[in-house]
């Protein structure tokens, strides 16, 4: 428990000149022990879906929330999921071949995923948290998320959340 919430304030910690998607994920990251470019920030605008993180997806299209996208459905259902078997769930894989970073596509693929909802403080949900594990084959992605793992990102993306309702649209703090 004390481990948690040491990890809630590291993302505390992050002063409001801070806050943007970036800085949020590179924290994110580091809590799950993740590459940077295996977390995604989504912000819920209308119906859709749209990436504030990585910077790279911005520009790759929005997700509709009448998918069946996992994000999508993590919006619709308000449920944290989380799947080690990522290959076998149907997903919108065209996210995947998005090169990312420096490190170019290696026929990194999604091997698990963990998705959460980000919620603003009436309930309403405002976004999408998810983290990965990419490898080219399930064997080379590292452990499994646990249940463990899932509870810690629900509590981070509650302080996410905090985090987005709080500025006046995290799309525009990291545009700028």
């Amino acid at each position: 428990m004390l481990g948690k919430m040491w990890e809630i304030e590291r993302l505390a910690g992050l002063d409001s000149a801070d806050r943007t998607p970036e800085s949020i994920c590179a924290c994110v990251a580091k809590i799950f022990q993740v590459r940077e470019t295996e977390v995604a920030l989504l912000e819920l605008s209308g119906r859709l879906l749209n990436f504030l993180y990585p910077a790279e997806l911005k520009t790759a299209g929005a997700i509709p929330l009448s998918s069946s996208a996992v994000a999508a459905r993590t919006a619709q259902t308000k449920r944290a999921e989380l799947f080690n078997g990522f290959t076998q769930v149907k997903h919108f894989s065209v996210f995947e071949l998005v090169k990312l970073g420096n490190g170019g596509l290696d026929e990194q693929v999604i091997q698990k995923l963990m998705s959460a909802p980000v919620l603003a403080r009436n309930g309403e949900v405002i976004g999408v948290i998810q983290v990965s594990r990419k490898a080219p084959r399930p064997a080379a992605a590292g452990p499994d998320f646990t249940p463990d793992d899932l509870r810690k990102l629900q509590s981070v993306s509650r302080f996410v959340g905090r985090l987005m309702a709080r500025g006046t649209g995290m799309a525009q703090a990291s545009s700028g």
